[in-house]
C-alpha cells in the first residue's frame, strides 16, 4: 500500500517537461498551373521535381512559438513547368519545464516534426487537385536540418 505524501507539507515534484500544441493553421497556399492543359497528358519522362524546406520560429508569449515550415517546389521547368506550390504551414506550441538551453533544439525541430505531416497532405492534395498523381514528399530530418543551420549561422559569425 503507498502513502499519500502530498498532503503532508513536503514539496510536490516539479511537473516534467510538456510540448503542446495550442494551434495550426495554413498561413498562405499558391499553387500554380501554368502549362495546364498541355502538360496534363501521360509524361515520357518522370519530371524534374525540385523541393525547398525552411523552417522559421519567433516568440509570442514566455511559453509560446510560433513555428512556420515553409515547403516551396515544383515539377518541370520553363517552358515545361507542369505545376509549382508555396505552402506556408504553422503552428502555435507551448513549451514548460524545459531547461532554456533546449528550448530552441525542441521548437525547431519537433515543431516541424508535428507540423510536416500535415503539411505533406495539403500539397498531395493541391497536386492531386492540379490533375497530377499527388506529390507525397520523403520524410524530412528536421534535426539534420536544424544541425546545419545551426553550422551556418556559426559559420556566417565567424567570417564577421
Amino acid at each position: 500500500m503507498m502513502a499519500d505524501e502530498s498532503g503532508n507539507g513536503a514539496q510536490a515534484p516539479q511537473a516534467g517537461p510538456r510540448f503542446s500544441v495550442l494551434a495550426q493553421y495554413t498561413k498562405d497556399l499558391s499553387f500554380e498551373n501554368p502549362n495546364a492543359p498541355r502538360t496534363l497528358g501521360p509524361q515520357q519522362t518522370a519530371p524534374n521535381i525540385s523541393i525547398q524546406i525552411n523552417v522559421n520560429a519567433r516568440q509570442l508569449a514566455p511559453s509560446d512559438y510560433e513555428v512556420s515550415l515553409m515547403l516551396e517546389g515544383g515539377a518541370g521547368q520553363g517552358a515545361d513547368t507542369m505545376f509549382k506550390f508555396e505552402l506556408n504551414y504553422a503552428g502555435v506550441f507551448r513549451v514548460e519545464n524545459f531547461p532554456a538551453d533546449q528550448v530552441q533544439p525542441v521548437v525547431m525541430i519537433e515543431g516541424p516534426r508535428l507540423l510536416f505531416p500535415f503539411a505533406r497532405q495539403i500539397i498531395a492534395d493541391a497536386v492531386r487537385g492540379g490533375s497530377y498523381p499527388p506529390l507525397f514528399i520523403d520524410p524530412i530530418d528536421f534535426h539534420a536540418l536544424y544541425l546545419q543551420r545551426l553550422a551556418a549561422a556559426g559559420g556566417q559569425q565567424q567570417q564577421q
